[in-house]
């Protein structure tokens, strides 16, 4: 009998174990269901503000991961029109987020965080007009892909504005987004960009080269939005990251960066 007795003690307590088993690792799956977590498609005129922008807010935040995707606006407006799994979006120009609210694919109302700035910049000569575009010293003109970045859109603006596009358009050299531009002009592959000012006032690029601010009169406002995503619509941690936006430690990395922030 001490051994059927024993027998059953130790069924009963494999039993009870392999249950505390599946509890155990249901709760940790509805942790990890939990963790806080963000995932943001950012203009590619943001990649040194928004590292900066995430490093401030982690010091508040540091229970909530984020991973930010950098690209061109056009590109990330044509993947989340079809399902991408981003949260937020940040735009370099406010109509690729007012084309995702027509779709109903927006759970929040789209704010203008900033108003970007295009400059000429060059390693090779002192940019003073747009002028210098037409230095003998210049053979390739970096510009980026004006159908799917706004900065593109804008230099192609600012081209025609000063009567240099059909002049210049052999000598173009044209980038997916912002931040390939300039890495064209940084590597040497074109003598001079039409690129963001916040990337010729970051860090590994400041130093490289020169810039000319291009006139805003010249071209259509680079008028920037985020928004959250309908996926996040109930991701508070989301929410949380864009209230941070609006803060003025928020404001003063990006003024750094040369946005101008609306009032």
């Amino acid at each position: 009998m001490s051994g059927l007795f024993s027998q059953k003690n130790q069924q009963k307590l494999f039993s009870g174990f392999l249950i505390s088993l599946v509890f155990f690792f249901a709760s940790m799956s509805v942790t990890w269901a939990q963790k806080p977590e963000i995932t943001v498609a950012a203009a590619a005129d943001l990649r040194y503000a928004m590292d900066s922008l995430v490093s401030v807010f982690k010091t508040q935040q540091p229970g909530i991961r984020i991973t930010v995707i950098y690209g061109s606006s056009g590109k990330f407006f044509q993947q989340i029109s079809h399902n991408a799994p981003f949260d937020v979006f940040f735009s370099a120009d406010i109509d690729f987020p007012r084309q995702l609210e027509k779709k109903g694919l927006t759970a929040s109302p789209i704010h203008t965080y900033a108003v970007g700035r295009l400059v000429l910049w060059s390693t090779k000569i002192k940019p003073t007009s747009m002028k210098s575009l037409e230095d003998k010293a210049i053979r390739k003109i970096a510009i980026a892909n004006p159908q799917l970045a706004p900065y593109g859109k804008r230099g192609e603006e600012a081209l025609q504005y000063y009567k240099l596009y059909n002049t210049l358009k052999s000598k173009f050299v044209q980038g997916e987004n912002i931040a390939q531009t300039a890495q064209f002009v940084s590597t040497g592959a074109a003598d001079i960009g039409l690129i963001a000012l916040s990337l010729a006032l970051s860090p590994p690029l400041k130093s490289q080269g020169s810039y000319y601010l291009i006139p805003s009169t010249s071209h259509t406002p680079l008028q920037q939005a985020h928004v959250l995503l309908k996926r996040a619509e109930h991701n508070k941690s989301a929410s949380t990251f864009l209230a941070f936006m609006e803060t003025a430690k928020a404001k003063k990395v990006m003024e750094a960066f040369g946005f101008s922030i609306p009032r």
